[in-house]
């Protein structure tokens, strides 16, 4: 125990006595019963790995060993209480961890996979007025992201290509720019392919240079289809290493057109109240502009459309929902506003559900949210739609939502669908009823403690005159039966609070569920404050005591703030 002290005024300070992280009672139990005489050797510490973390490799214990000896707390005879703490809050003791890479089946069609989708992957900021850059595109990959959206247009002479959002305020970057950025960041992260969206406002001469940009920057990595008409897409597996293009194929080009949109500087040029409210009601057209049914003259771009490796379908004006859902020969892939994939849920899901078996289904940002935030994506994937496309710009609970479904899985941006969203069996409550071979009934688990936050935040970020009042929020993201939150009661002044609570979850559909985990220090005058988060994949959650890394609002990893968990399955 140590103290802290703050001052209140000139001549008077507060002190607090602050705990010293050590170990929970349940750890000295564990590590009582797997020692002797105060210390843990080697067969011991192969019998618990065993028997409390469910680990049978019998040379995770001389690998642990090892390590610690590197770290020097390996005492010559064994592990001490001390040492058998500081592993169990280290990093080889995670409860998740990505690096037992791919392990799910990727033979299977891309329609069988959820697919770590961008939006408007260029912005930088807002959907407004924000700069287009290559940074969020490099950023985006990193991460993992497998989906890349461009939105092309003609420069101010139409004699280049710009990409930028439409309608708006933002700055251009030039599309060479954003493809070579692509090519040298697509793999990263991940193996498997990157699927470049278009949205297409081009004339054809244009689509011309676009296809040579295309075919020259990427080269043999170019995944270009033999044929178009395909009745089943190529899997994740076949398809490692490779671009893919994916936008509406040009049929009808109109060499001068009445109809055609106003160029890009046309569109700045405009009068703000205009451009504002352009972007308000503005919900992307996806892909193209032009009608399907226009009667112009046909002018054949076979260059450009033989690139395009996913058709992408648009609608015409004044046609039924469900019947489309219904009337797909050639796969293809369909673009959704998330309020379009709302409405349309109530009335055509089940027509949704067998759409996506096939086909590809992209859903996106309401043309409303400028600010650049997200949505919940739970209704689409419980609605089998592969592309949830997200603004990776910003940060939120639901893009840490995101990013917890896409550690799943190796990290790799391909997550297999339930069996359920890929059978077509009529069932009645379809988007909720597991037919995983993981029968995971009842998460249970143990918050011990945190720490770190002295390390990683000033004495006086949360509060000025006392140390944090640190609780956690507790929610199982998934289906609507799984759906709960829960929490800790708040620790007063501590910046090691103990909490020592359990928690029971009962999961009907474990391939959905995620655990969300916020830290926030609650403030009896106003807002809690925000002091650390994750959000893991149940299903690839390790059992026994574990270590849980926290990471701040944008997804990046504190060095030293963690929890220490244990989780239980039934």
């Amino acid at each position: 125990m140590y103290k802290h002290s703050f001052r209140v005024c000139f001549c008077f300070r507060r002190r607090f006595r602050t705990n010293v992280a050590e170990a929970p009672e349940d750890v000295k139990r564990v590590f009582d019963q797997y020692s002797e005489n105060g210390t843990m050797n080697i067969d011991q510490l192969q019998m618990f790995l065993e028997e409390v973390q469910g680990e049978e490799s019998e040379m995770k214990a001389h690998a642990i060993f090892d390590n610690l000896k590197h770290l020097n707390i390996f005492q010559r005879r064994g592990l001490r209480l001390e040492d058998f703490f500081q592993y169990l809050l280290g990093d080889l003791n995670l409860a998740f961890s990505p690096s037992q890479g791919v392990y799910q089946d990727m033979r299977a069609p891309l329609s069988h996979y959820y697919i770590f989708t961008g939006h408007n992957s260029y912005l930088t900021g807002n959907q407004l007025s924000s700069a287009s850059s290559v940074t969020p595109i490099i950023r985006a990959l990193k991460r993992g992201v497998r989906a890349i959206e461009l939105d092309l247009w003609p420069s101010s002479k139409k004699n280049g290509i710009d990409v930028l959002h439409g309608g708006t305020f933002t700055a251009p970057v030039k599309l060479i720019k954003c493809l070579r950025a692509i090519k040298d960041h697509a793999f990263t992260a991940s193996e498997y392919p990157v699927v470049i969206t278009f949205e297409d406002h081009l004339t054809h001469d244009l689509r011309k240079e676009v296809a040579k940009m295309v075919t020259t920057t990427f080269g043999d990595i170019l995944y270009v289809p033999k044929s178009e008409d395909l009745n089943e897409f190529p899997s994740p597996e076949s398809l490692k290493g490779r671009i893919l293009i994916s936008t509406k194929p040009p049929e009808h080009t109109k060499v001068e057109s009445t109809k055609e949109k106003p160029s890009a500087d046309k569109q700045r040029d405009t009068a703000d109240d205009d451009i504002w409210e352009s972007a308000m009601s503005r919900e992307d057209t996806d892909e193209d502009y032009l009608e399907e049914d226009d009667k112009d003259e046909e002018i054949v771009i076979p260059e450009y459309r033989s690139l395009i490796a996913i058709h992408a379908k648009k609608m015409k004006r004044g046609s039924n929902l469900q019947t489309f859902f219904n009337d797909i020969e050639k796969v293809s892939r369909l673009s959704l506003s998330e309020q379009e994939l709302e409405n349309a849920t109530g009335n055509c899901g089940r027509d949704i559900i067998r759409f996506t078996q096939r086909n590809l289904l992209r859903v996106y940002p309401k043309g409303s949210r400028l600010d650049s935030s997200n949505y919940n994506p739970m209704l689409a994937w419980t609605h089998g739609a592969q592309m949830v496309a997200f603004n990776m710009q910003g940060y939120g609970k639901y893009l840490w939502i995101m990013e917890g479904m896409f550690r799943g899985n190796g990290g790799c941006g391909y997550i297999k669908k339930p069996d359920f969203l890929l059978n077509n069996s009529e069932q009645e409550n379809s988007t909720s009823r597991s037919t995983s071979l993981i029968m995971i009934k009842r998460l249970k688990l143990k918050v011990y403690m945190g720490e770190g936050w002295d390390l990683e935040f000033g004495h006086s970020h949360f509060d000025f005159y006392s140390p944090p009042d640190l609780y956690v929020k507790i929610r199982i993201v998934g289906v609507r039966e799984d759906t709960v939150v829960k929490r800790t009661i708040p620790i007063e002044d501590q910046w090691v609070p103990v909490w020592n609570e359990e928690f029971s979850f009962s999961i009907s559909a474990p391939e959905l569920a995620l655990l969300q985990v916020v830290v926030l220090d609650h403030d009896t005058s106003g807002k809690d404050d925000f002091a650390g988060q994750t959000c893991l994949p149940v299903r690839e959650l390790r059992s026994g005591i574990r270590a849980v890394p926290l990471y701040n609002r944008k997804g990046e990893i504190y060095k030293h703030v963690k929890l220490l968990m244990r989780f239980e399955f039934e």
